[in-house]
């Protein structure tokens, strides 16, 4: 079965919002560390962000530019990320899916009729 475009996978949630937590500052090694931080206790290697990154790119969820260059990086550019309109709309579209799953479960603990923590 095909994803439609805008449908997002959990790493690909845990990007975007990371873009939106950073906000000016969502570039490549911030992005990681963030991401690292929701993430835990997974492991999150640095080529997965930079690849997810790509990906929700060419989605047209992300847009990114290059920073100029600075004697700090040596001569070298940073590129930087943003959600686009509609990036936004795919993680509220996302989060809001995950809230009723949430509480649909709560709902069912609540009821005794949940039955995985028994697995």
């Amino acid at each position: 079965m095909r994803k439609a475009a805008d449908s997002l996978g959990e790493f690909e949630q845990l990007v975007l919002t990371g873009v939106l937590l950073l906000g000016e500052h969502a570039y490549g090694l911030a992005m990681h560390a963030k991401i690292s931080e929701f993430a835990a206790p997974r492991n999150v290697r640095l080529g997965a962000v930079y690849m997810t990154l790509d990906r929700l790119k060419d989605k047209g969820l992300l847009r990114s530019w290059m920073s100029d260059p600075t004697p700090e990086r040596g001569g070298r550019s940073k590129r930087y990320y943003e959600l686009t309109a509609r990036g936004a709309r795919a993680l509220k579209q996302s989060t809001t899916t995950a809230k009723r799953i949430s509480d649909a479960v709560d709902k069912l603990r609540g009821l005794g009729k949940w039955k995985l923590d028994r697995i």
